[in-house]
């Protein structure tokens, strides 16, 4: 299977979980109506094998909220890629007690594109310090989809100043 193929599939797993799943964000007279998801085209170049830069300290910080009130996570460390001519990094945050890495983060697409709130981003371990970064997985939270949900909103400090027009789309019922 080729890369594309991957994304595409779990791309289709998604949707199919949307409209099926009790679980999923959608609430039942949504899923009725649910054609998918909306995605950029998927392209390569926006999929990096990063080294995880741990920071000496790894402090607790709060984050605010997409309802207002703060979540703890742990501001563990940042991972750096190239966008064409310019070096970027985006710190990776851990929830507590558990070794779940994400990065929440907007970029010029925000608010037009994609979801006003920003995207998140997975990191994959591949082997040692190494992590897959691919902004073709980038998602939007579940509360995009429904105010029953509170996700954690996007730090300043993962604010890029590029579009990366790549992974979720802003949701659109219809």
């Amino acid at each position: 299977m080729t890369y594309e193929e991957e994304i595409l599939k779990a791309r289709e797993e998604k949707d199919t979980y949307f409209k099926n799943s009790p679980h999923a964000p959608l609430n039942e007279t949504d899923k009725v109506r649910f054609k998918g998801l909306n995605y950029f085209s998927v392209n390569e170049d926006f999929r990096f094998v990063v080294e995880l830069k741990e920071y000496q300290e790894q402090r607790r910080v709060q984050i605010i909220t997409s309802k207002g009130p703060l979540q703890d996570y742990i501001r563990f460390g940042y991972v750096e890629f190239m966008l064409p001519l310019v070096l970027k990094s985006l710190t990776v945050f851990k929830q507590l007690d558990s070794d779940y890495f994400f990065i929440p983060f907007k970029d010029k697409t925000t608010g037009k594109e994609t979801y006003e709130a920003g995207r998140y981003i997975e990191i994959q371990h591949v082997k040692e310090n190494k992590y897959v970064l691919d902004f073709n997985t980038a998602y939007n939270p579940y509360c995009a989809y429904s105010d029953r949900w509170v996700y954690p909103l996007t730090p300043y400090e993962n604010v890029l100043d590029r579009e990366i027009s790549v992974g979720e789309k802003k949701y659109k019922l219809d």
